[in-house]
């Protein structure tokens, strides 16, 4: 890219978590046998009226809020017209002149660098019907209404983006912020989170935009991060070799690692937008906006700053357990039920240990799907055996092989370790004894630990640990030898 800087805009499709379509009550559910959720409104027939889903609309206003816009106070539903056999009207319920949301931004950092994004507008539309092409053996296209009249917000930034990687960056902030206000569940592979990314080119310094290319539909992070790269690359060999970028729309084959032009694009005018006639203006009072406002929860990266300060994280521990909108929620149920039975345990020391318990043994039994997750035991249980933990009835090796059980039987952490003996000896006696023939056993160890190589007394700890089966309790093994091994 020497003497040239890309300048890259994305326009985000995220699609509304209601349970009915924009304008009818048809159900949204995914996966549902083909044209199975339809009704007149949907598909288009004559006569058929839409009526604007409330919560939907909601919805959006809180995108909005949450991306720090201005929600418009009045706004309208305008016709795109344009003819795919995906849309069965002849023309796209969206909005244009006047959006629901303008004027907010996102703040990324990229290698430790932070830049804030503008966005231009969050409005409100339907989503298209699917093409099922080369279906059977007359290799036909098939279209599933199922998606059609699908409730979508498109977030349109601003050409504020300079690279792939800020672009990847972009998009993960904008799908966790989605999801943590329960506005889209984030699923790339079922097409709920979808971009498209507006790629130009022009010499370095120049303040003027070169001609753009759109990369339509891309629903991978890492498909959109090689697009832009391919397409920035494309862009610059074209120039060099003399010729001119045309304004096209493109798409990703990744089989080919390629982008390939699709059709020429369009312009607002050919779409030949006006005021649909069978909708009322949306109108949003100051209230009611406030109250939306206050009504939404904690932001990511405010509840990972949080963490960090109150709960003692670490930037990457924070991170991992709020990758998922669940687990944050057992986090944090399971460090407030470890601090209320531990006594005396402090918020921050409380949080460190269900945090690292999480990501060492719970995650990897985690499953997610969209907003949803299946946990393999509750907050409760996790912290009632990390309470154990605390108070030495256990350590936190056998914790491990007792948390394995309760994923198996479902059985709780008292009810395993008393079954199967798992309790700590903390017998001074017994484990003294169990000491002094380990220390008989390695009278060599015991010179070098005697000489000043106290590192040995790892050796020993580990030895009596083997020989218990990890019963003893470590801090009287530590403290027992210690005091034999420096006696005179």
């Amino acid at each position: 890219m020497a003497g040239y800087e890309p300048v890259i805009g994305l326009e985000v499709h995220a699609q509304m978590r209601s349970r009915t379509k924009l304008f009818c009550g048809c159900p949204t559910d995914y996966g549902a046998p083909p044209n199975e959720h339809t009704c007149p409104v949907c598909l288009g027939l004559p006569g058929a009226l839409p009526v604007p889903n409330e919560k939907a609309i909601e919805l959006a206003v809180r995108a909005g809020l949450a991306l720090g816009c201005q929600v418009a106070p009045h706004s309208r539903f305008a016709r795109k017209n344009y003819f795919y056999p995906d849309l069965a009207k002849g023309y796209q319920i969206s909005q244009f002149e006047l959006p629901l949301n303008e004027k907010g931004h996102l703040d990324i950092e990229v290698e430790g660098e932070a830049k804030r994004i503008g966005i231009t507008r969050i409005h409100v539309e339907e989503d298209a019907a699917k093409n099922l092409h080369g279906i059977g053996s007359g290799a036909v296209t098939l279209v599933d209404f199922n998606r059609a009249g699908t409730p979508l917000i498109e977030i349109v930034s601003e050409p504020d983006l300079r690279g792939a990687d800020e672009a990847e960056a972009y998009l993960k902030k904008l799908r966790d912020i989605l999801m943590f206000i329960g506005v889209n569940d984030g699923n790339l592979e079922e097409g709920s989170f979808r971009c498209d990314a507006n790629v130009s080119i022009r010499p370095a310094g120049q303040t003027e935009l070169g001609t753009r290319a759109e990369l339509k539909n891309i629903n991978s992070f890492r498909f959109v991060k090689k697009a832009i790269e391919h397409e920035i690359a494309r862009q610059e060999g074209v120039l060099q070799g003399g010729g001119e970028v045309v304004q096209e729309t493109r798409t990703w084959l990744e089989a080919q690692n390629k982008t390939v032009s699709m059709r020429g694009k369009e312009e607002a005018h050919d779409y030949r937008y006006f005021p649909d006639p069978d909708l009322p203006p949306l109108a949003f009072d100051a209230k009611r906006i406030e109250a939306l406002r206050q009504a939404l929860p904690e932001l990511p990266e405010a509840k990972r700053a949080r963490w960090q300060k109150d709960l003692g994280l670490t930037e990457y521990d924070a991170g991992v357990l709020s990758a998922h909108p669940e687990v944050a929620k057992y986090f944090e149920a399971a460090a407030e039920a470890l601090a209320k039975r531990a006594d005396k345990m402090k918020a921050s020391e409380a949080g460190k240990k269900v945090g690292n318990f999480i990501q060492s043994e719970v995650l990897r039994h985690v499953s997610t799907d969209g907003l949803s997750a299946t946990f393999p035991v509750g907050p409760s249980a996790v912290a009632g055996l990390l309470a154990v933990v605390e108070d030495g009835t256990i350590n936190g090796k056998i914790a491990k092989k007792v948390f394995a059980t309760m994923v198996d039987t479902g059985k709780s952490a008292r009810a395993i370790i008393d079954e199967g003996g798992f309790a700590q000896v903390t017998d001074k006696g017994a484990i003294e004894d169990e000491v002094r023939r380990v220390l008989e056993a390695n009278p060599s160890q015991v010179q070098q630990y005697k000489g000043g190589k106290t590192g040995v007394l790892g050796f020993f700890v580990g030895q009596v640990m083997k020989a218990t089966q990890g019963a003893a309790n470590p801090k009287m093994v530590n403290e027992t030898l210690k005091r034999l091994l420096d006696a005179p």
